[in-house]
């Protein structure tokens, strides 16, 4: 195995690490917000309480998410170097994932100031988690290759994390707090292992994405198409795991194989379509994909049955594993060789914006109107999304680069 290979691995391990973390939860979002302060009252039957309880916890990690992604991106490529600050975004990560674990039982903690703790842990979480992308985009190699072992690290650690959190939640509630902190722990030590190949520092700050956006408009496809593609999984995260329990009376370890059902295929087929993706370029997998993508997201409330809700959510994840990959390489594509950190840091600014949007607004249109309704709109913005944006993909300058293969086998 060469440096670089070696590299991929270990920064995709990374990722990995910290997507399994966040995941641990999800299965049980209305237990453990219920067991970390949240009102009992939550949790007794009413579905638009569930939604609300579960909807500031997540919202907390994600605020954190958007506000500082960009500040994370935009230190790394001012002082040119980003391992140390994978390393400490996912030490400091760790540490997060502890204390809301054990402040409610060693602390009279209000719920508040979980939720400033639950805040806290997403900043130190987006650094590690976006600044390891990061890496993988200053990497050789085909840029579909290097995003699609980020997606499949992506997809690997969703996978795993939705099963085995919901039979952690089974020894309690907080039992998944303290497996995410191992994990960004081992995330954070792991991290020093790589190559630091960020190109030279450049003076530059968090506002720069905006002056990125204005000189490269390009970048708003994938940035837009990275927003819709979030919002399906925050929905999934909070309005789909309370469907599953609510509507079809699963629990948090069946909610989790569930869950699993979508992530296992997403993940498998990242690396593949990511490579695809350089042979055959992006407009396919992105506009394509996310039309039959948002489709497969409908299906899955009208499937009648809980097997065929399965395999309905088995396409979701193929689908989804189809477009992921090569959006993120079209945002390597596109950005500019010194200004990386910055622009993988606005693409998780504008998929955290769209998880938040699809946990805020799915449990808003759920709990109002109807859990229909919330697919439905989901559903359709992604099939929006590729028909509104497929004009620009064709105006994109983006080469197919199938000589990268060639090269490779030539080495």
């Amino acid at each position: 195995m060469n440096a670089v290979d070696r590299d991929r691995l270990v920064l995709g391990t990374v990722v990995f690490a910290v997507l399994f973390a966040q995941v641990l939860l999800y299965p049980g979002i209305p237990d453990l917000v219920v067991a970390l302060g949240a009102s009992p009252a939550a949790w007794g039957g009413d579905v638009g309480a569930v939604l609300d309880a579960g909807k500031w916890f997540l919202t907390a990690e994600f605020l954190g998410f958007i506000l500082f992604a960009g500040v994370w991106g935009a230190i790394s490529d001012s002082v040119g170097y980003r391992v140390p600050l994978v390393a400490a975004g996912g030490v400091f990560g760790a540490i997060g994932y502890l204390v809301l674990a054990v402040a409610p039982t060693l602390f009279a903690v209000p719920y508040e100031a979980i939720l400033l703790l639950r805040f806290v842990q997403g900043i130190a979480t987006i650094g590690a988690f976006s600044l390891a992308m990061t890496t993988l985009m200053d990497l050789g190699g085909g840029h579909g290759r290097n995003m699609g072992t980020a997606g499949l690290a992506i997809g690997l650690g969703t996978a795993l994390g939705s099963p085995i959190g919901g039979q952690l939640y089974g020894l309690g509630p907080f039992v998944p707090l303290y497996a995410a902190a191992v994990a960004l722990l081992v995330a954070g030590v792991l991290a020093t292992l790589a190559t630091d190949r960020t190109p030279g520092a450049q003076s530059t700050s968090p506002l720069a994405i905006a002056g990125t956006l204005r000189e490269q408009w390009s970048l708003a496809v994938p940035f837009a198409f990275g927003f819709v593609d979030r919002l399906t999984a925050g929905f999934f995260a909070l309005v789909g795991t309370v469907y599953f329990q609510s509507e079809l009376g699963l629990d948090a370890a069946g909610t989790g194989l569930l869950l699993g059902a979508f992530f296992v295929p997403f993940a498998l087929f990242q690396y593949p379509m990511g490579r695809l993706s350089d042979r055959i370029g992006r407009i396919i997998p992105v506009a394509a994909g996310s039309l039959a993508y948002g489709v497969a997201v409908i299906s899955v409330f009208y499937a009648p049955s809980v097997p065929i809700t399965a395999t309905a959510m088995v396409f979701v994840g193929i689908l989804g594993a189809f477009v992921a990959p090569a959006t993120m390489a079209l945002v390597t594509d596109l950005a500019a060789e010194n200004s990386r950190g910055v622009a993988m840091g606005g693409f998780n600014i504008f998929g955290s914006l769209g998880f938040l949007s699809g946990i805020i607004g799915g449990a808003t249109v759920a709990g109002g109107v109807s859990f229909e309704a919330a697919f439905l709109v989901v559903g359709l913005a992604e099939v929006f999304i590729a028909i509104v944006a497929l004009p620009l993909l064709f105006r994109l300058d983006v080469p197919v680069v199938p000589w990268i293969e060639k090269q490779e086998r030539l080495r």
